[in-house]
């Protein structure tokens, strides 16, 4: 996790213990839970937007392709409609 052992983590629990006491300690690890949890769901909602976004970006982009190739289709002459080549 990080890089940092369980002796390294034991170590920093302890400090924090003295540092902040063992009447604060659960409150601030309940608060930081909380604000752990409140970031990860904030990333994946912004993840899931971006996706949203790329999806419908992507069915634009098909949907004018269609609209392309039916204009194309349309207007293209058919075998009868052939026009000569200009003669110069």
């Amino acid at each position: 996790m990080f890089g940092i052992g369980m002796p390294e983590l034991i170590v920093i629990l302890v400090i924090a213990l003295i540092v902040i006491g063992p009447q604060k300690l659960p409150d601030l690890a309940r608060s930081l839970g909380k604000g752990l949890a409140e970031f990860k769901r904030a990333t994946d909602d912004f993840k899931q937007s971006v996706e949203d976004e790329a999806r419908t970006q992507d069915e634009k982009e098909r949907i004018a392709r269609e609209v392309a190739a039916r204009e194309a289709a349309t207007t293209a002459p058919t075998e009868g409609e052939k026009k000569e080549p200009a003669k110069v």
